[in-house]
């Protein structure tokens, strides 16, 4: 498996390092101007990844790239149903913002390997601004066909699971 090159974080969230993004979107995590950040990491580890059922937790980074990886996966599952790249846009935010499970809640898949935040509103709004920026980096790579479909050399690892775990539920 692949893990994180990123070693420097600046503080915690249960035991997920809040690392800094190349984003616009508000939140915990600070805004930087880097070539590559985590979000960058996880998309180009991504299909190497997917086909790991175990992986190996060395740093609280990688509990940051196993997250990003699942919601990746989720995000192609709605992108393969989408017509026009604006409808995958419209997806993409819908799945964004609609309601998630924290570590340590029921229906989280990982709760064996995350612990549950000293700080659960601040958890929420690191993961929030990890799916908005997420989102919007996988819909251009998904997009980037001169059609305006989604690129097949993307969807087609949609039902791929990573670790044999989903972010979403059964049937879903």
């Amino acid at each position: 498996a692949y893990h994180s090159e990123i070693e420097e974080f600046h503080g915690t969230v249960g035991n997920m390092a809040i690392l800094p993004l190349r984003t616009q979107v508000r939140g915990p995590a600070p805004n930087v101007d880097v070539a590559n950040d985590i979000i960058d990491e996880s998309l180009y580890y991504w299909k190497s990844n997917i086909f790991f059922s175990t992986y190996e937790v060395k740093s609280e980074v990688d509990r940051v790239l196993i997250y990003i990886t699942l919601y990746i996966t989720e995000c192609l599952k709605r992108l393969a149903r989408c017509s026009s790249k604006a409808h995958g846009q419209q997806e993409l935010y819908a799945l964004a913002i609609s309601r998630f499970d924290l570590p340590g809640d029921p229906g989280f898949p990982l709760n064996s390997i995350y612990t549950r935040p000293e700080d659960p509103e601040k958890m929420r709004q690191y993961i929030l601004q990890l799916r908005h920026e997420t989102g919007s980096r996988v819909l251009e790579k998904v997009f980037d066909t001169p059609d305006d479909r989604p690129s097949k050399w993307w969807t087609c690892f949609a039902k791929r699971k990573f670790m044999g775990k989903s972010l979403s539920g059964p049937g879903m």
